[in-house]
């Protein structure tokens, strides 16, 4: 009698995430509400798989609260390059405190990296793309181990590389929301007074987009409000984030 077939111990390597599921959470969630989305989600689906990543810059307050209104246990990941305004980690300590995250991670970039690759501090000045990928995209690569969704800040009304941004999106295989996708400047104002947040200090000097210190200015009159980012440079995101369309696989 011939043997029977071995079975195969196999590993599954797949996405945790593939963009047919975005396309399906884009389409099931059209007309429904952020916050009501967002409690759906956060209650059910992705309970206890998703985080939270946020710059605590000049809007972040807004999708925070929502959150924690929600669930105030779910993840927030902060990413200090160490190149912060003074006043962002304030503001960072401030908005956590008063919306009772119980679970704000903060990662910083490698040490060793930055001995190798950044030792004097000035990469910024000559090549900011690299000094994001070390100060930025790779600490947050790795405080998303783990998860298989997470959720982003991002606005259509930021700059012209985001008007068309989805809901839902597919980043390294993970499911990535854009909850306030279609959230304006007025309607971010307005639950800003609804709910009496604090703002970030700097936004009053003129800051709209609030990134590392060396490479934010204020913005001007009629400019995108990420005008302000990298002045002078044929760059518009720090590499966490890529134009995509939705269900697309951004290219890093």
């Amino acid at each position: 009698m011939a043997n029977a077939a071995r079975v195969l111990d196999l590993i599954d390597v797949a996405p945790a995430a593939l963009a047919v599921d975005a396309a399906a959470m884009e389409a099931r969630f059209a007309d429904v509400s952020t916050e009501a989305m967002l409690a759906e989600l956060l209650t059910k689906d992705l309970l206890g798989r998703v985080a939270a990543v946020s710059s605590f810059g000049a809007e972040s307050a807004v999708l925070l609260h929502m959150i924690a209104q929600i669930d105030r246990d779910v993840p927030v990941i902060f990413t200090n390059t160490q190149k912060m305004f003074g006043e962002t980690l304030a503001y960072r300590d401030e908005l956590a405190e008063k919306l009772g995250f119980t679970d704000l991670r903060v990662y910083r970039p490698d040490p060793r990296l930055l001995a190798a690759s950044d030792a004097n501090g000035l990469r910024w000045s000559y090549d900011p793309d690299g000094c994001c990928d070390l100060r930025k995209v790779r600490p947050l690569r790795r405080a998303l181990v783990g998860f298989d969704a997470w959720i982003s800040g991002r606005k259509g009304f930021q700059a012209k590389t985001r008007t068309a941004i989805p809901r839902f999106g597919i980043d390294e295989g993970k499911l990535k929301l854009n909850p306030l996708a279609d959230w304006d400047k007025g309607r971010l104002d307005a639950y800003f007074a609804t709910h009496d947040l604090p703002r970030h200090p700097l936004e009053a000097e003129g800051y709209r987009s609030i990134g590392c210190a060396p490479c934010t200015s204020k913005v001007q009159p009629g400019e995108d409000p990420r005008a302000g980012r990298w002045r002078g440079w044929d760059k518009v995101e720090c590499g966490i984030h890529v134009p995509e369309k939705p269900g697309e696989e951004p290219v890093f």
